[in-house]
């Protein structure tokens, strides 16, 4: 009776439509009442319209102060914009940056390379066989290839196109470079520190942050007069007591590999002394926002785990290493992308800091872009630089997505 009892009910749920359960998993009613469908679709709408009434405003805001700039950028730079508007020139102002399209496609095949190589190197560790344990040494191959494809692209880019904002862009990698790891590393070390129990904690905590809030052009002065090349200097004071000749500082336009007497070109000679003082005071002024959000995550993390980790034996060390670092790494995420983002973008301190005498080795993307555009009047021009700056940031926001976005531990 019970085994005929358990088939009646398996066969009742088994002749439900699933497509008539609604959210709380109960069987919605059919009506054959036609006012009661005119009803029901008409509650649609209401829902429908409702919605939409919600998103538009977001919508239009987003449109005319996000959307619309880039779409209206794009047609300035088909333009041969000066003070006037003037003729149509279609790709002209592109063409000029990169010297000829020959060049442009060689960069642009060293990029899609190493994407191509972020794809098998993907599929390769999902993939789970005996293969896998190389998908990393198969990345690294395929971006040796992009790298010389790149480079050839490049090297000619350099030759026969805007070799002064190419350069700019240099300069913006290498303060990148400079300044993403070493703020978030320093805040990371900072803000640990910070969560322990110390005395005049939130003394501290205000006095890290005091350099992000106060005006970046007030700040950028004081730099100004303590990284002077004079021999009485604060900086070179600094450095006198370590015997140490007085350096020129922001008036230095001698890569840095130069000035420790290595004979290096390009762009392995690396960034400027004067571009360096810049970093410092990228670090210096961002290193304490990091701090306060790193603080926000450490307080997130569940105390039992570092007290199980303790009474299994974990040292200090290891408790950081295997247990703050993963639960931190949803905010290291966060941090690097606006971090990275932000330096293509750094511009009030950068035009602050530099010096005529330093030449083109301290101006970045964003500060050559404001000279051809304010100061030249060349918008068209500057506008197709701006596009090109766009699609780098798009480019090294979604490698930084591949690399670390499938490492994130959520918890």
């Amino acid at each position: 009776m019970e085994v005929e009892k358990e088939k009646n009910d398996q066969e009742h749920v088994e002749s439900i439509d699933c497509s008539k359960l609604d959210e709380s998993h109960q069987v919605i009613p059919e009506t054959t009442n036609p006012k009661l469908k005119k009803g029901m679709a008409f509650q649609k709408v209401i829902d429908l319209v409702t919605a939409y009434s919600f998103i538009t405003p977001a919508f239009i805001i987003i449109f005319l102060f996000g959307l619309f700039p880039i779409g209206y950028a794009f047609y300035m730079s088909l333009i041969n914009w000066n003070v006037r508007k003037g003729a149509f020139v279609g790709l002209k102002n592109y063409l000029e940056i990169f010297g000829s399209w020959t060049n442009f496609l060689w960069v642009l095949g060293g990029v899609a390379i190493l994407f191509v190589g972020f794809f098998v190197q993907n599929k390769m560790e999902k993939a789970s066989n005996k293969y896998s344990k190389y998908s990393w040494w198969v990345f690294l191959a395929i971006a040796i290839v992009s790298g010389i494809v790149f480079s050839k692209g490049w090297n000619a880019m350099m030759e026969t196109g805007d070799k002064s904002f190419l350069q700019s862009l240099v300069n913006t990698l290498y303060y990148a470079l400079g300044t993403v790891p070493t703020q978030i590393i320093i805040g990371l070390v900072i803000a640990y520190l910070l969560y322990q129990d110390i005395k005049f904690k939130e003394g501290f905590r205000l006095l890290y942050f005091l350099p992000y809030i106060t005006p970046a052009v007030t700040t950028a002065v004081v730099f100004r007069i303590i990284f002077n090349r004079e021999p009485y200097s604060i900086a070179n004071r600094f450095i006198g007591l370590f015997g140490i000749d007085p350096l020129k500082w922001r008036f230095e336009s001698k890569p840095i590999m130069q000035l420790l007497g290595l004979n290096i070109e390009g762009f392995w000679a690396g960034p400027s002394l004067a571009l360096i003082v810049i970093m410092i005071f990228g670090v210096w002024t961002f290193v304490g926002y990091n701090v306060v959000i790193f603080l926000s995550g450490l307080g997130n993390i569940p105390k039992e785990v570092y007290e199980a980790a303790e009474i299994d034996g974990a040292t200090k060390w290891q408790l950081f290493t295997n247990i703050t670092i993963p639960y931190l790494s949803p905010i290291t995420f966060y941090l690097t992308m606006i971090s990275l983002i932000g330096t293509f973008k750094a511009f009030n301190h950068i035009y602050v800091l530099k010096i005529p005498s330093a030449g083109d080795s301290v101006v970045t993307a964003s500060v050559y872009i404001f000279e051809r555009f304010y100061q030249f009047t060349q918008f068209g021009r500057a506008t197709a630089m701006s596009m090109v700056l766009f699609l780098i940031i798009l480019c090294l926001t979604f490698i930084q997505n591949k690399l670390m976005a499938e490492r994130v531990f959520y918890g």
